[in-house]
């Protein structure tokens, strides 16, 4: 029975995963600039982050719900200013000095880890997508037991770490076609993407919120 919780869950974790907005876009960047096992720890901040709302949607939290409600519009703000500032710094880097500090061992993937895992936990329409998940594959009853949901949401982060590893080993192995100056150019189409996603999904936000 519970077999079937984690499969759910890692099902559930990848779909959520897929969707390429800009910390995938980030990932990729991060994978051809600085390597495989930084893109992977960048995608490992944003599953981290997405098992919270998990467990937040699972277990039915009704108040961080509400709280996230009310405060939606200046968490949404918060989360695209941190975004845009990460754009420009994208768009502003030198690959040249991104792959001499990795060639030293300076390569900082606390840093990876911690700013995907900031700029998704500051996204929190990402628990009503769990939500509708959670709705669509029946994953949630009633009477689950507590051991049922901790099984379902592993599965979760399960799922989300699959896919990350996926796509920072996919994208490495084109890594060595990449010179300096596709790099360079990289980033400034990177930065520029991550900038014009940010804004086009907050305007669409503004739109279809009740503010708006």
């Amino acid at each position: 029975m519970l077999v079937k919780y984690l499969i759910d869950g890692i099902i559930i974790g990848f779909s959520a995963s897929i969707p390429l907005g800009p910390i995938g876009v980030l990932c990729i960047q991060r994978t051809l600039n600085k390597g495989r096992l930084s893109g992977f720890i960048s995608g490992m901040g944003a599953a981290f982050s997405d098992t919270i709302y998990a467990i937040a949607a699972g277990f039915s939290l009704s108040f961080i719900i509400s709280f996230i409600e009310k405060q939606l519009l200046y968490i949404q703000i918060f989360g695209a200013l941190l975004l845009i500032i990460l754009g420009i710094n994208i768009f502003n880097s030198n690959p040249a000095v991104q792959l001499r500090k990795q060639r030293k061992g300076k390569s900082n993937l606390f840093q990876d880890f911690f700013s995907t895992f900031l700029i998704t936990i500051s996204n929190p329409l990402a628990i009503f997508l769990f939500l509708a998940f959670f709705a669509s594959f029946g994953a949630v009853k009633p009477g689950d037991n507590a051991i049922s949901h901790f099984v379902l949401i592993g599965g979760v982060l399960c799922g989300a770490s699959l896919w990350w590893f996926i796509l920072s080993s996919l994208i490495n192995l084109f890594r060595s076609k990449i010179n300096l100056r596709r790099l360079w150019w990289l980033n400034k189409i990177t930065g520029a993407a991550i900038v014009i996603l940010v804004v086009i999904g907050f305007v669409i936000f503004m739109i279809e919120s009740p503010l708006g």
